[in-house]
């Protein structure tokens, strides 16, 4: 498989397994969306590949921007998650971050470090 989207939770908030499964949820679906319009070539690729999703933990907020900051520059689709706040965390909570889909090499070289949920 040459493609994959990239989920990167945070571990500090201490999310139930619900709720970190629905903020996924979020972050994977509009990842795809906008990379469909974005980058269909690609889309196209992954869905075709099976849509491959890896999920990983970070230690908090800043890691999430500097994975953000990272995948803009090297123009990756990337969707921050902020959270209603409508049951575990606080209105605007930033709770993961979504990238890709995209190549496994231009993800791997930032993300394949990071630990697997």
């Amino acid at each position: 498989m040459k493609y994959k989207l990239v989920v990167a939770v945070r571990r500090d908030l201490g999310l139930s397994k619900g709720k970190t499964a629905v903020q996924v949820a979020h972050a994977a679906v509009s990842c795809a969306l906008a990379a469909q319009k974005q980058y269909p070539k690609i889309t196209e690729e992954w869905l075709g590949e099976g849509q491959r999703k890896v999920v990983v933990r970070v230690p908090g907020v800043k890691e999430i921007f500097e994975l953000k900051r990272l995948a803009s520059k090297m123009d990756i689709v990337n969707y921050v998650v902020a959270d209603a706040g409508l049951t575990e965390v606080e209105p605007g909570t930033i709770t993961c971050i979504g990238l890709g889909p995209d190549k496994e090499s231009l993800l791997d070289p930032f993300t394949g470090e990071l630990k697997l949920m």
